[in-house]
């Protein structure tokens, strides 16, 4: 949100800079991302200046130039080649002089002398659009007849410089949307140490109804939807290009002024916070304006020339026939304010904040009306704008208000009652702060004590102030206004005792993941919201465990992640769409789900778990003269999911491997602990899901449960022991067996037949072929023998081999090759 620098001083008396009143908003939670010097037209029209054409005749080479002299007052006549049509000479025009800059786009363009077609040109004569004083390029401006050569073109257009101060507003914070709620959080501050400063809300003293020649019917349909609903007619009016003065208010903010109707309500919006919309009353037919929804489906045109098909929940304002206007939304294409346009029935309204926010999230649209009414409006404002409007709208247009005011405000909003505690304050501040300045602070806030004891307040807040509705609230609008910054650190600070067995979360997700990062990984980050839809046909993660939003920006963001594996295949399509197909990514991000069987309205009935993901596709190696390319594995992504339990000193040995297939993987291993807890579980993405995401390339994945390798990780104890002086011993096996047989199954019978001297069991070939039979293959296994005490023997070599030969034919059906 843009604030004018000039524009906030109509509001309150102060001469402090502009970058001091930056420092300060931000202390009181208005951030300031940006101070910049501007003009309101780009360049301030530096450089050019108005010039007489004293001579104009046809260029001799170029049929539509024409070569000209122009005076532009400093003495010396400048020879300037035009293309206009309409350049004569006598006129009065606006000059470009060598060396200025124009912009009739972001980059601009530098005037320099110059030869065209044989003939020199010092300088450019400007249309209105080469100079951003609008979009007309059938010829240059012609000015009045009386104006001076000379006169520089910024003050012959008025043209003003700012200062531009961007205020970057969190959503709890809409009653500083405005020029007037800046000024009124400022105005709280410096009353701190200066009594007299107040917000100056520009007089409506001079209201009032001209005539009834035309009122209007008015009827809220849809009562929940619409809190308030002022309005009145204004008829006889002229609509035109607005005066300099409201053009160059609406340019200091980044605003395209419109006309004179249309930027008093856009002046309104900017000035208080509240939208304001007028409808052309020539499309008011029935002289009824009707607050209601439509009929799901009905087609209705915005200002955009976009057809769009609306919903039976979205609130629509619309005459005896048809919609004029989304209400708090968007405009109708029909019933907008034009030049023909000669009355207005002008709206102040209050609308739902959840039925604007669906209906912009619904439609994709979003404006400057429907973010303040998504976030909440002050409801006992409207009157006060559409009066400030009205008398603005004479001012620059003319006319006559021509009805009473209609305002439709069944349940008025009251203020939100709070007790305070003053013992509350001074612990959650942790500095006491006398009362004297609380309730200083607390008037500067338009927060009213209607009730106290000696340690107990009852405070209203305004209903303007959305965000202000608990204790926690009130002190924290005490502590901000007092300064952050005044509460001292104090001497001594108490802490809970954290016991040295309990693991440092951060310091192992950052261990693992510098672990990840040398391994040739990218992290990743994620949204934890997603589209419910990717769970709807999923067994795994059925759709009614997902947790969704009630209020979802997009059908896109509404519902939260129950697996990270959706999220990687985004970042997988998103690179390999950008020819970065060889990926190795990896991302901490939490899953949450919903227990059907318990009430949603239970904590209990919703699960939060951290999880580790890492998906990797494409090439390992990527070719080059000494090597061709080769393809990650699934053994790849295995390799590095083992090497992180080993990192965290989870006992790898002792892990269990099963078959883990399921609708979002194929070709998968689930790995659980000792104690049947799963650690995680890896495999291919399934075709299905590789073809709805787009992708050609087999993608690997894998999903860690990090808490429980945390809690695993806690239990570890690390014992150190002198390494053995006595070798190691390897035997190999080439074990005939049926297909369905996995090394894991060969691993464990073997460290649970010999556990004493076996060491280590490792696979290192595979074969299938016709010769072997059918459902046969064969693995090539070694084993590592060692005796820590004394050196093996062939002996008892020969009857360990015997053994695991043995209960490999018992167990597993094997056979020696």
């Amino acid at each position: 949100m843009n604030i004018s620098y000039k524009w906030l001083k109509d509001y309150i008396n102060t001469d402090l800079p502009a970058t001091e009143i930056a420092k300060i908003l931000t202390d009181l939670g208005l951030e300031v991302g940006s101070v910049e010097t501007i003009d309101t037209v780009k360049g301030g029209l530096r450089g050019l200046v108005i010039g007489e054409v004293l001579t104009c005749e046809k260029h001799p080479n170029a049929d539509k130039l024409s070569v000209t002299t122009v005076d532009v007052g400093s003495g010396e006549l400048l020879p300037i080649v035009c293309g206009a049509p309409n350049v004569a000479a006598g006129q009065k025009v606006v000059v470009a002089t060598v060396g200025a800059t124009l912009y009739p786009d972001e980059e601009g363009f530098q005037i320099k002398k110059a030869k065209i077609r044989g003939e020199k040109s010092e300088g450019m004569i400007c249309a209105e659009d080469e100079i951003g004083l609008g979009t007309a390029h059938d010829g240059i401006m012609v000015l009045e007849p009386d104006t001076k050569p000379g006169t520089p073109a910024a003050e012959y257009f008025n043209i003003e410089s700012d200062i531009r101060i961007e205020v970057d507003l969190t959503p709890n914070r809409i009653d500083g949307a405005s020029h007037i709620g800046v000024a009124r959080d400022l105005a709280a501050y410096l009353k701190q140490k200066d009594g007299s400063i107040e917000v100056k809300w520009p007089p409506v003293d001079d209201f009032k109804i001209d005539n009834h020649d035309w009122p209007v019917q008015v009827k809220v349909e849809n009562p929940e939807a619409c809190t308030r609903y002022s309005g009145l007619t204004i008829s006889g009016i002229n609509v035109k290009e607005s005066p300099d003065w409201l053009k160059n208010k609406l340019l200091a903010i980044g605003m395209t002024p419109i006309n004179n109707v249309v930027d008093i309500t856009n002046f309104i919006l900017h000035e208080m916070g509240q939208p304001l919309h007028a409808f052309d009353g020539d499309k008011i037919t029935g002289n009824k304006v009707l607050v209601k929804t439509l009929s799901k489906g009905t087609k209705f045109t915005t200002l955009d020339e976009k057809e769009r098909e609306l919903d039976d929940q979205d609130l629509m304002i619309c005459n005896a026939d048809e919609g004029m206007c989304i209400a708090g939304v968007f405009g109708g294409i029909d019933s907008g304010v034009t030049e023909k346009t000669t009355k207005i029935f002008l709206e102040s309204a209050c609308f739902n904040p959840v039925f604007v926010r669906k209906t912009a999230r619904r439609h994709t649209l979003n404006t400057d009306a429907s973010f303040r009414f998504e976030r909440g409006t002050d409801p006992n404002i409207t009157l006060y704008a559409l009066k400030r409007a009205a008398l603005l709208i004479k001012e620059v247009a003319g006319g006559n208000i021509s009805s009473e005011i209609v305002d439709i405000y069944p349940e008025p909003v009251k203020h939100h009652d709070v007790e305070l505690s003053l013992a509350h304050v001074d612990r959650l501040i942790g500095k006491k702060i006398e009362s004297s300045q609380i309730r200083k602070i607390l008037k500067a806030l338009d927060i009213d004590i209607v009730a106290e004891t000696e340690e107990l307040w009852r405070v209203a807040v305004p209903p303007y102030r959305v965000d202000v509705q608990r204790e926690a609230d009130v002190i924290e609008e005490i502590l901000r206004v007092y300064g952050y910054n005044n509460v001292e650190a104090p001497h001594k600070l108490n802490s809970t005792i954290v016991y040295a067995d309990k693991p440092n979360i951060g310091k192992l997700r950052n261990t693992i993941a510098s672990q990840l990062v040398g391994a040739g990984f990218d992290e990743i980050m994620s949204n934890s919201l997603t589209k419910a839809a990717y769970y709807e046909k999923s067994e795994t993660f059925p759709e009614k465990q997902v947790v969704k939003l009630a209020n979802p920006l997009s059908s896109d963001l509404n519902g939260m992640r129950q697996t990270l594996i959706f999220n990687a295949l985004e970042a997988v399509r998103h690179n390999r769409n950008r020819q970065n197909a060889d990926l190795r990514l990896f991302e901490f991000g939490n899953c949450y789900s919903l227990n059907p069987a318990k009430p949603a309205s239970e904590v209990k009935g919703y699960r939060e778990e951290e999880k580790l993901a890492l998906v990797v596709t494409g090439n390992k190696i990527s070719g080059i003269w000494n090597s061709e390319d080769r393809k990650i594995s699934f053994f790849d992504l295995k390799t590095w999911c083992y090497n992180i339990l080993e990192r965290l000193g989870i006992d790898t040995q002792s892990c269990k491997e099963q078959p883990n297939e399921n609708d979002l993987i194929s070709e998968g291993l689930k790995v659980t602990a000792a104690d049947g807890k799963e650690l995680f579980y890896m495999g291919m993405a399934h075709p299905t899901l590789l073809k709805d995401f787009d992708i050609d390339e087999p993608v690997y994945f894998a999903e860690l449960n990090w808490q429980t390798l945390v809690k695993a990780s806690a239990k570890k104890s690390v014992m150190f022991k002198e390494i053995s002086k006595f070798p190691e011993v390897k035997r190999d096996l080439a074990l005939l067996i049926n297909k369905d047989v996995m090394f894991s199954q060969i691993k464990e019978l073997a460290l649970k037949t010999e556990k004493k001297l076996l060491k280590e069991v490792s696979l290192f070939d595979v074969y299938e072929g016709e010769k072997l039979g059918a459902g046969k293959k064969s693995y090539a296994v070694s084993f590592t023998l060692q005796d820590t005490t004394k050196t093996l023997k062939d002996k008892q070599i020969d009857k360990v081999m015997n053994n695991l030969t043995r209960v490999f034919e018992q167990e597993l059906g094997a056979k020696l090759r």
